[in-house]
């Protein structure tokens, strides 16, 4: 009896930047099933790669109370394990961060207008 070998690769977390934003607004298009980005994309901080590919990403959103709040997109094929994982990394990330975007709901409603209007040239 053969015995098969799977290998899998592991997560890598990393904050945001600028180089990511195209795959990031493609992720999210996706996932929502639509061809305009909305505020719902917010600002996104972080991310998880395998490999050299983005299959996660969170970003601050405002929620219906005015509170500032994250909001994860996956992309098809994330196990529920990693999915986990990753959240847990994201709350943690979100609870210790205190830059403006993270602590002043007007700077981040400021700041998702920009992103939109960026994304959207």
């Amino acid at each position: 009896m053969e015995t098969t070998v799977q290998h899998h690769e592991q997560l890598q977390y990393a904050e945001v930047y600028i180089s990511d934003m195209l795959a990031l607004k493609n992720i999210f298009l996706q996932t929502q099933n639509t061809s305009k980005i909305s505020p719902d994309f917010g600002v996104p901080f972080f991310l998880a790669k395998k490999g050299d590919e983005i299959v996660s990403f969170a970003s601050l959103i405002m929620n219906l109370k005015g509170e500032i709040i994250f909001k994860i997109y996956d992309k098809k094929g994330a196990t529920e394990a990693e999915k986990k994982k990753f959240s847990l990394k994201v709350e943690a990330y979100f609870k210790k961060n205190t830059t403006p975007n993270f602590r002043n709901p007007e700077q981040l409603k400021s700041s998702i207008k920009s992103m939109i209007s960026w994304l959207d040239f």
